[in-house]
Order: structure tokens, then sequence, then C-alpha cells
């Protein structure tokens, strides 16, 4: 080959590679201008996403410069900025002292039963409002079980309290009734985490069936009509067709509620528990609160609860990472 023609081949070359690029920028430019239109017709849909970023980034994003107290020696005169930094040393203590394992232990006890069963009931609940034909009982029966979502327990601790009371509650007046001495049940540590599970169950079932009902009514009909033909029952209706058609949804929530089991329910048992229980209610949410704030302990505290959320963290990448292996039904 010449010097000409090697020459214009080069020129080709470089011409043809200045055409792809002026070709890549003008797709570039055009994807742009739709975003931005897009973006205009829609501004004010993303206006309404203002206030829950905002609301993430105060309270969840912001909040996240407080986790190296867990690597400082705390100084409340000096600040976060002017405390010593201490490295590891609260993760060691962390791991070595006795009482943060019999915490854990108590937290995966309680956070498991709730799982185990408070994870159905509000699928079984949703199954079984579904089958109800009369519109308004089944809209009274919704409000009903919806209702106690809506109170703090602080009330509903309150209530539990009177109604427990072997003095003057249901439970004393029933066994002074039957001249029976009526049991201390939430001072019992076998009988506090069994009201623990039942008020759990009873305040949030309601609540939870509204994403199942939510996908149920997405079902096809044409689905049960050809299944009552073919001669399937009410309970064949609901294992052929309901449970797999909302198996998705099922799974999801599964993921993240195997991700949330070192979440043991702060509100609930802080306002319930007492010293008589603390060796099966303590949990890792009540441990870091009285040390932290009853205790000044704000480092070991901060120390413990991030480790928590890197365990939670880490257990949500491993279920989903496990349920993959068998189901397309997962987070990511």
């Amino acid at each position: 080959m010449s010097y000409s023609d090697l020459k214009s081949t080069l020129k080709e070359t470089g011409s043809g590679e200045s055409e792809t690029k002026k070709n890549q920028t003008e797709l570039f430019r055009q994807k742009l201008n739709r975003k931005l239109i897009t973006f205009h017709r829609t501004k004010y849909l993303f206006l309404l996403m203002v206030p829950g970023l905002l609301f993430y980034l105060v309270f969840r994003y912001f909040p996240m410069y407080g986790v190296t107290l867990a690597f400082k020696d705390f100084v409340a005169r000096d600040g976060i900025l002017g405390s010593p930094w201490v490295g590891l040393k609260y993760f060691r203590q962390l791991f070595t002292y006795s009482g943060v394992f019999r915490v854990l232990l108590n937290t995966l006890k309680i956070s498991g039963l709730r799982i185990l069963l408070g994870f159905p009931a509000p699928i079984i609940l949703a199954l079984m409002l579904n089958e109800i034909r009369r519109g308004g009982f089944k809209r009274v029966t919704q409000t009903i079980s919806y209702l106690p979502h809506f109170l703090s327990w602080v009330v509903i601790a309150g209530m539990i309290k009177q109604v427990l009371s072997p003095s003057s509650g249901l439970v004393g007046f029933l066994y002074s009734f039957f001249d029976a001495v009526p049991p201390l049940i939430l001072a019992d540590p076998e009988g506090f985490i069994v009201v623990l599970i039942i008020s759990g169950i009873w305040k949030g079932i309601g609540w939870g069936t509204i994403v199942y009902l939510a996908a149920i009514t997405g079902i096809n009909s044409e689905l049960y009509e050809a299944a009552i033909i073919d001669g399937a029952g009410r309970f064949r209706l609901i294992w052929n067709i309901t449970l797999p058609s909302i198996s998705g949804v099922i799974v999801i929530l599964f993921i993240l509620r195997v991700g949330n089991i070192l979440e043991g329910g702060f509100d609930q048992i802080f306002n319930l528990y007492n010293p008589a229980v603390y060796e099966t209610a303590d949990i890792i949410d009540t441990y870091v609160f009285r040390i932290g704030l009853e205790g000044m302990q704000f480092s070991f505290a901060t120390a413990v609860g991030l480790t928590k959320n890197v365990v939670g963290f880490a257990l949500l990448l491993l279920t989903n990472r496990f349920v993959k292996s068998f189901s397309e039904n997962t987070l990511w």
C-alpha cells in the first residue's frame, strides 16, 4: 500500500469516527430533550415527591453522621467533632459483653415468633375477606380490623395493663369470681411473650391485609370462572389461583420482614415490659435505650445500633439471594 492510499484510508477512518461521534451526540441530545419534555409535563408529580425526599434527607440521611459516635469516646462538652477517636473499642466491648448476646437471643426469639405467627395472619384474613360476598358486612369488618393500627402503643399498653390487672382488670374479676388467685401475666416471662405476640397480631393484622387485598383484586376473574366450570370448590380456588397469583407480593414482603428481624418492636415492649421480664423481653432496641440514654453510654449504644443495622442489611441480601434461587419474585 502506497503512502497516498494509507493517508486516504486513515482520513476515511477518521471521518467515520467523527460521524459516529456526531450521531451519538445527536442521539444523546434527542434523549435529553425527551426527558426534559417529560419532566416539564409531569413537573407537578415530581413536586409531590419533595416532602418525602425532604423527610428521608432530614430524618434518615443527615443523622447518619452520628454513626461516627461508635468510633469515638463521646464527651458532651466537646461534641461529636471534638470527641477523641477510639477505633473499634466499643465493638470489641460489644462482642465480649455477655448481656449483648442475651438481648440478641431475645430479639431473635420474639421476631421469629412474630414472623412465624404474625406474618401469615394478614394473608389468612385477606383470603377470608375476599370470600365475603355481602359488601356492607365486608366493609364493616375491614374497618374494624384497621382501627387498632391507628392507636399508639401507649394507648394499647394501657388497655392491656388494665385488662390483665389482677386487682381491677377483667382477668382479676374472672379469677375472683371462681375464687382463684389471678396470675401476674405481665410479670411472667413466658406469659409476657404470649401477650406481645397476640397484641402485635391484633394491632397489625387489619392494616397488613391492604396490600394482599389489592393484589387479589388484580387477579383475572376469568381464571375463577374457568376453574368453577371445571368443578373447583372455594378452597381449591384459593389454593390454585388466589395464592399463586399473590405469591410475588408474599415473597417480597417476607424478604423485607426477614431483613427487619432485629427490629423487635421497641414501642410495644417499652410500654409493656418491667424489670421482672428483662431476662426474656429485653431486646436490642430497649437495651440501647437504657444503656445509651439512661446509662449515658452514647458511643457504646451507637455501636450496638450500628451492628444491628449492618446485620439486618446482610440478612436482607442473603434472604433475597436465597429466594432468587427458586423464584423470580425478589427485590432485585
